[in-house]
């Protein structure tokens, strides 16, 4: 990574409690577990862009 920048991310908290189980699961840290998803989710991009 060249350069990071902090964000502010609101989670619903159902998916927070979620993420931090999975995290712990996989012995890394919320924000490790985050970045790995959206890494690993990065190239799945679906045909619809729309926003929820």
């Amino acid at each position: 990574m060249d350069h990071e920048v902090r964000i502010t991310l609101r989670l619903p908290a159902d998916l927070h409690a979620w993420l931090v189980a999975e995290a712990k699961r996989a012995r890394r840290s919320l924000n490790s577990e985050i970045l790995h998803r959206l890494e690993a989710g990065h190239g799945d991009i679906s045909a619809d862009n729309e926003s929820p």
